[in-house]
């Protein structure tokens, strides 16, 4: 848990000239060591501590599960050579539980390597401790033979028998043998008080609590960076040990070179070199590019190739130029973002389809001659053609030379106290409120967060429980928790990358060949870098994979080849979509607070578009209100001085783009746009002794330029903030083209544009209804049907196909229904397709393996109406085993050979299928749509709310749709099927929740504060229809929904019911003559009296239904009816009393049959009662205080 620059600065504080870091089988750290190091002038060791198999790395059988540990340093740069190759061998050739080298790989790669014998995991240790000198000595021989002099047997002290027992062994046998001692110190954190704190990170890192006795632990509190002194005191009779230390870090001499330009070659036209080549292709692109050539292209053209030239990045040029290549040739759509659509270079290459002078993007942002730095091309792919990219670049460049890159998590603020606070065994409640006090400011500390929040720190200062939280959380903060590959980076060598680099497998990978696996570096980003290495980032984009599926439908349905890099601006339909706010699937347009300000825009065009997705983020986003009401002309656009203009008229004043900021600061101080940029990153860090002197700077040239000082200053202030969170233009307009062509696509084609949204998201329904259920309602409102899955016409995914009518409608995919994977969904396709259509339910079954179509997948077909072509889906729910036991019988029969009484009749012949005896049920077309809706994510049978929607259209006042800002700051009535409540705690420990609402039109996320919440619980049901009062008011991010009332709307009587005026009778008379209930013939009811009961089949628990009667008898008793149905169904063993409450205040204590009571059955239950009733399952002893009724 050492932080380098600290683990540096202590061993320097204390005198120290050299220090080692050895990490277990692992170089994550070694390059900032070094780095670090040298900057404090230590003499910078670079190690490993090895895992070492016990016969060979390639055996791979339990007792190679717990590797000997081995010490190895490198001695020089041969050393540090072969300490990377044998880093990536352990991980790429070895790793079984634990990256393992051997005994050959150590032979292969001794040159430059100085060994330590190793701690008492060591092999040398082992074989002492277990008594076996034998096996000692045979170690100590191996080692001496290979690498001579440079091995050394290591000894520690930390206090503890198995250092200290085993320490004359040791001494002797290296003296029999003739081998150097050297004293060393295990040191797995810097100072002796983060001992706890180590101890914490173990817990978190085993997955126990510091309380569990059995858990693994360092013993002691001696595993710290220790002092010259210390090591002295605890080796003084043994001084030769302390003095080979020294000798040993004399030895070392390593320099590393960093900064070198590794580019690989790419494939090169004969005779010709790199840059004629390059400039050969840029001439034939920027004719076919340009039909109307004019010479400021041509000088444009020849202004970047020659900074290109000068700065050495030809080559880099040229691979970029490669990989888009392949990619168009492949036809996989290809996106660059960040800066380098400014270059016209890659303009005329295809690489980008964005022109740069049009826009006036600035090319200094992409290659500065003033900085030097490698370019920097991020490319986007669809995210299912990513890997294919990744494959071609190791294929063309070399498996050895390409490389994914490493990225590691560190421990958050909040997961800091969070982890800390499982580790402590402390209860998740109390943990969750502290860890929610922690402002959600990015990269905000703990001390930050004590600062700024009272409540927090009047906890930290009054609870000494919470304190010692807080403590341990700020003891582990920052530190690294895990690693994983990075999302984009790629790195390409022009030499096998073992010699630069040291690698290990990804952290997860479909390749299972070794030969193709594409390794991640064990240095992250800013070590690749500083090396020289080319870095390119490789994004997986979803948006590009839904253009591309959308563009495949267009031409299966349409007939057409859409050629969409070419749109024309402004189109009408696309920009109508834009301002009416239709943009669920546009890219970069689809949260709330985007579709509030772009419908407020009205944006005309891309240039409009760039300029939103530039300014909707923090800081600019206080600007938009401006710029909207600018361009409206609601307002002017304010220049300290008229040079402005012309630079920030096109952003109506607003400064929206770095390239704003270098372009003021050439016209004002004369800088070019290369220095321009240079200050403008050096201003971005904002270090006061920086921004002091660009300020001087600038204002400096400001007068030499003839502008007043006063004027400079203001400039400056002006631009200052901007410098730091200003977008980069060329990026913005990237991403507005592409947001641009999903809008054009949806405003022209929106069956084929949904259809593809919906394919492309991912996985089955489990993993992702958060997608899928707010695109489906999102067909809906455009107009768009959707067919429910059928399994002789749905295909594996979403497809088109038209209805009766002949409109083009989506059908429901057999893989996206709940518990049907793509491999079963393909497997009953494929045999539709060889077969013919499945003719009835015995057919299905009979062509139906139980491998593929087992209990639970036939359950889902059944459920989600997909076999409803064969057979009524009420005949069938209840007869899944009758169904299962057929198709057993069949495969058994073609298992065993024998020919089964469908194969008698050969292929011409009608063959008379087996009858299957099916269990009948008539159930509900609102069950029907519950488990639609379970299993799909959509209604198709009947929308809950659809009947209710006629009721209560008479007291909503909008639809959930047009909750937009025209309904800002007003009271607003909506209704619709309450989804889900997710209840949470406030700051203040008070629970609140979390409500989604779904109408015909839409779904809403709306919040019920502690106060509300507390009279309205118990109408919060999932399934309850339901009328909410909101208090809408218009937020710098969206709009707030705050629920003021909850009313139910109670199915059987059709009214709407509040909560107030439920009352609770407890007076007793006569019963009315219209009462609920039958008291004089309970039998009538289907309700038996407790004398009728047959106790002994009853289990000790109950559940207990709490009904009131109502003025409108037939609701009643329709309600009743339907409860005493719900609980048939549910055969069990549980006791259940229904308690009805009449209108003349009797109350009757009744008994329904023993039912199977589960969670769906107490909500169904809720639902149905509404505010008319409660539901209470309690366990205890059956209520025999009942009269006969």
């Amino acid at each position: 848990m050492s932080k380098i620059k600290d683990l540096i600065a202590t061993a320097k504080k204390d005198g120290q000239t050299a220090l080692a870091i050895t990490d277990h089988g692992v170089m994550y750290g070694a390059l900032e060591f070094y780095l670090e190091a040298k900057k404090q002038n230590i003499n910078p060791i670079i190690g490993m501590e090895a895992y070492v198999a016990h016969t060979t790395r390639h055996n791979k059988l339990a007792s190679e599960r717990s590797p000997y540990h081995l010490t190895l340093l490198a001695k020089n740069n041969a050393g540090y050579a072969n300490l990377l190759s044998i880093s990536s061998k352990a991980h790429l050739e070895g790793f079984y539980y634990k990256p393992r080298i051997d005994r050959e790989i150590l032979e292969e790669h001794s040159e430059g390597i100085i060994v330590l014998s190793g701690c008492p995991s060591g092999e040398l240790m082992r074989s002492l401790l277990d008594g076996d000198i034998e096996n000692a000595t045979e170690t100590i021989q191996w080692y001496k033979s290979v690498f001579k002099s440079n091995y050394y047997i290591e000894i520690q002290e930390h206090g503890q028998d198995k250092f200290s027992r085993i320490t004359p062994d040791l001494i002797k046998i290296a003296k029999k043998n003739n081998i150097e001692l050297v004293a060393t110190n295990d040191s797995h954190y810097t100072h002796k008080d983060q001992h706890d704190f180590h101890d914490l990170l173990l817990c978190i890192g085993t997955n126990t609590t510091i309380d569990d006795p059995k858990r693994f632990k360092l013993e002691g509190d001696t595993f710290y960076l220790k002092s010259q002194k210390e090591m002295q005191e605890t080796f003084k009779d043994i001084p030769e040990a302390i003095k080979n230390t020294q000798k040993i870090a004399d030895q070392i001499n390593l320099d590393l070179t960093f900064n070198r330009t590794l580019l690989p070659q790419t494939n090169i036209e004969e005779g010709l070199s790199p840059t004629q080549h390059l400039k050969k292709l840029c001439q034939a692109g920027l004719k076919n590019r340009y039909p109307d050539l004019n010479s400021n292209h041509e000088k444009r053209l020849e202004y970047e190739l020659k900074i290109i030239e000068d700065t050495g990045f030809i080559e880099y040029i040229l691979i970029v130029n490669d990989i888009a290549q392949y990619a168009k040739n492949k036809k996989i759509r290809i996106g660059v973002r960040g800066s380098a659509a400014a270059s016209i270079v890659l303009y005329c290459l295809g690489v980008t389809n964005i022109e740069p002078t049009q826009y006036n993007l600035v090319f200094e942002r992409f290659l500065n001659p003033e900085r030097k730095e490698m370019p920097d091309v991020d490319f986007d792919f669809p995210d299912n053609k990513r890997d294919e990219i990744i494959q071609y670049t190791a294929e063309k460049y070399g498996h050895d030379r390409v490389a994914q890159i490493i990225t590691f998590g560190r421990m958050g603020t909040r997961a800091s106290i969070r982890d800390a606070g499982r580790a402590l065994g402390m209860a998740y409640d109390i943990v969750d409120k502290i860890a929610k006090l922690i402002p959600d400011t990015l990269n905000i500390t703990i001390n930050e967060s004590l600062n700024i929040v009272p409540e927090l720190n009047k906890l930290y200062k009054e609870d000494q429980v919470i304190k010692n939280l807080i403590n341990n959380a700020l003891g582990i903060e920052g530190t690294a928790r895990h690693a994983s590959t990075h999302a984009a980076g790629i790195i390409i060598s022009a030499e096998p990358l073992k010699n630069i680099v040291p690698l290990q497998r990804p952290t997860s990978n479909k390749q299972k060949d070794i030969s193709e696996i594409v390794p991640t570096t064990q240095f992250a980003m800013a070590e690749i870098a500083h090396i020289g290495l080319l870095k390119m980032d490789y994004l997986g984009l979803a948006n590009l994979t839904i253009l591309e599926k959308a563009l495949e439908f267009i031409k299966e349905n349409q007939g057409l080849d859409l050629d969409i890099d070419n749109l024309k601006d402004a189109d009408p339909k696309t920009i109508k979509l834009f301002s009416d706010a239709q943009t669920f699937g546009v890219f970069q347009m689809e949260s709330n607070g985007m579709r509030s300000y772009v419908k407020e825009l009205k944006p005309r065009n891309i240039v409009e578009i760039a300029a939103m997705v530039a300014l909707y983020r923090p800081g600019p986003m206080e600007q938009i209100p401006h710029y909207i009401d600018v361009k409206h002309n609601k307002s002017q656009a304010n220049y300290l001085h008229s040079d402005l203009a012309p630079i920030l008229d096109e952003t109506y004043g607003v400064i929206t783009y770095q390239d704003q900021v270098l372009q003021i600061v050439k016209v004002f101080a004369g800088y070019s746009l290369g220095q321009a940029d240079v200050m403008r990153k050096a201003m971005g860090k904002k270090i006061p002794a920086v921004m002091a002197s660009e300020k001087e700077r600038f204002i400096s040239g400001s007068l030499k330029n003839g502008y007043d000082k006063n004027l400079a200053e203001d400039i400056f202030n002006l631009i200052e903030p901007f410098a730091g969170y200003a977008f980069n233009k060329a990026h913005a307009f990237s991403y507005a083209t592409i947001a641009y062509q999903t809008a054009f696509l949806k405003a022209h084609y929106p069956v084929e544009f949904m259809t593809a949204v919906l394919s492309v998201s991912k996985g089955s329904l489990g993993n992702n209804q958060d997608k899928i259920t707010p695109t489906l309602t999102e067909c809906t409102k455009l107009g768009i049907a959707i067919l429910p899955p059928d399994i002789n016409k749905s295909q594996s995914n979403f497809s088109i196909e038209s209805n009766n009518e002949d409109k083009l409608c989506i059908r429901f995919g057999l893989s996206r229904i709940k518990n049907i994977g793509s491999s079963t969904a393909e497997s009953i396709i494929t045999d539709r397709n060889n077969n013919n259509l499945y003719t009835s339910l015995e057919d299905f079954s009979r062509r139906s393996s139980t491998k593929v179509v087992n209990k639970r997948v036939l359950e889902s077909l059944i459920k989600s109406g997909s076999l409803d072509s064969l057979e009524k889906r009420g005949n069938i729910v209840d007869s899944i085993d009758q169904i299962i036991n057929l198709s057993n019988s069949e495969r058994k029969l073609r298992d065993s050979g024998q020919t089964s009484m469908f194969d008698l009749f050969g292929d011409k012949q009608s063959m008379p299928l087996p009858i299957l005896e099916l269990t009948k049920n008539n159930y509900s077309k609102d069950q029907f749509g519950a488990w639609e809706k379970e299993l799909t994510g959509h209604y198709f049978t009947s929308h809950p709310y659809l009947k209710a929607s006629a009721i209560m259209a008479n007291y909503i006042s909008s639809d959930i749709a047009n909750l937009m800002t025209e309904n800002s700051n007003v009271t607003q009535k909506i209704g619709g099927v309450l989804k889900t409540i997710d209840f949470r705690m406030t700051k203040y420990n008070k629970k609140f929740a979390l409500l989604v609402l779904e109408d015909l039109t839409d779904s809403i996320e709306v919040v019920i504060w502690p106060e509300k919440l507390q009279i309205f619980e118990s109408l919060l049901v999932p399934g309850n229809i339901v009328l909410l009062e909101l208090l809408i008011q218009n937020r710098s991010r969206g709009l707030s929904k705050q629920v003021n009332s909850v009313s139910v709307y109670d199915r059987d009587s059709q009214t709407i019911v509040d909560i107030n005026k439920k009352t609770i009778n407890k007076n007793f008379s006569s019963p009315k003559k219209n009462s609920l209930i039958n008291v004089n013939n309970p039998s009538k009811n289907n309700i038996s009296s407790l004398n009728q009961l047959d106790k002994s089949n009853i289990n000790k628990e109950a559940l207990n239904i709490y009904m009131d009667e109502t003025k409108d008898s037939i609701a009643d008793k329709r309600r009743m009816n339907r409860l005493i149905d719900m609980i048939n169904l549910n055969k069990g063993s549980t006791a259940v009393y229904l308690h009805i409450n009449l209108l003349n205040g009797r109350n009757n204590k009744l008994f329904i049959s023993p039912s199977l009571v589960n969670e769906a059955l107490v909500r169904d239950i809720k639902i149905l009662l509404g505010v008319l009733g409660e539901v209470i399952y309690e366990k205890g002893i059956i209520d025999s205080s009942l009269s006969a009724i």
